[in-house]
């Protein structure tokens, strides 16, 4: 039987309803990402005038103290708000998905800091760790610095990211456990396997694709934090929590200010995104692939 071909008009059709959306991430998104590339490589302290400086603003960048002291910060948050929301939502997933009573209401009130604005996140948080007048502190009757100590102040941006996130990953690791044929775990029951058992070498290694997506949405989560921050703790104290973003936003909009700077700090953090997720996907399928 000869296949019917679709005119043209139905075959262009999906084209042209995702074309005003693909415009939009284009003028928006790609391009002002690929000219960030070509800004890194001039100077302007105005945006309008720009001189040629080749890799000048490289060697600036990698010879500036904060820019390090940014990029340890940032590394640190990351590795501690991948390996801690992967594990709550992990948890909460399997938590999430036994017949428990009110399993809906609780699945809301995770989900919930996901549909709030990362500003009034800050904000909402920053008035109740606030150490004179916080709602935390005088909850318990104590006066405790949770956002003027460095560590401390770095501690609880992990939190608050996790507070905001684990539920958006909770979800993504739940349509992966409903996805788990649930004959594996009656042939393992009937092996005599454990609860343990049965989570580490069924559960985990058919929710591997599952988590690997998780992992990798975290850690450029992770990479761009920035706003929820700002309004937390403003970077404070002392740099302990100015991340990547704030440093290039701090370069590129405040005096004095260096486009050129602040673009190559851009790149940098692109291709250290880019490399990282590369790493994670052949990780991933390396591990499939066994």
């Amino acid at each position: 039987m000869a296949r019917r071909v679709k005119p043209w008009n139905q075959r262009l059709a999906p084209y042209f309803l995702v074309a005003p959306n693909m415009l939009i991430f284009g003028v928006f998104i790609i391009y002002p990402a690929i000219n960030g590339f070509n800004i890194s490589a001039y100077d302007s302290n105005n945006g309008r005038t720009f001189k040629a400086v080749g890799a000048a603003n490289y060697q600036k960048l990698f010879g500036d103290g904060e820019f390090w002291s940014a990029a340890q910060a940032t590394l640190i948050f990351v590795v501690a708000f991948v390996v801690l929301s992967t594990a709550a939502a992990i948890g909460l997933a399997l938590l999430l998905t036994q017949r428990i009573r009110a399993r809906g209401f609780f699945r809301a009130v995770f989900f919930l800091p996901v549909l709030l604005s990362p500003v009034v996140i800050g904000l909402l948080w920053g008035w109740i760790l606030e150490r004179q007048s916080g709602g935390l502190n005088s909850l318990f009757g104590i006066s405790v610095g949770w956002l003027v100590n460095g560590p401390l102040a770095l501690a609880v941006t992990v939190f608050v990211a996790i507070w905001m996130h684990v539920g958006f990953y909770t979800l993504i690791l739940m349509a992966g456990l409903q996805g788990i044929d649930g004959s594996y775990y009656e042939a393992a029951r009937m092996d005599g396997a454990s609860a343990w058992q049965r989570f580490w070498h069924v559960t985990m290694p058919l929710l591997r694709p599952t988590t690997l997506v998780v992992v990798i949405l975290s850690m450029i989560t992770g990479f761009q934090a920035f706003d929820f921050v700002y309004t937390l703790t403003g970077g404070g104290p002392l740099g302990a929590t100015t991340f990547m973003v704030q440093y290039i936003y701090e370069h590129a909009f405040r005096s004095p200010i260096q486009y050129g700077l602040a673009s190559a700090g851009s790149v940098v953090l692109f291709c250290t995104i880019f490399a990282l997720t590369l790493v994670n996907f052949w990780y991933g399928r390396r591990r499939e692939s066994i």
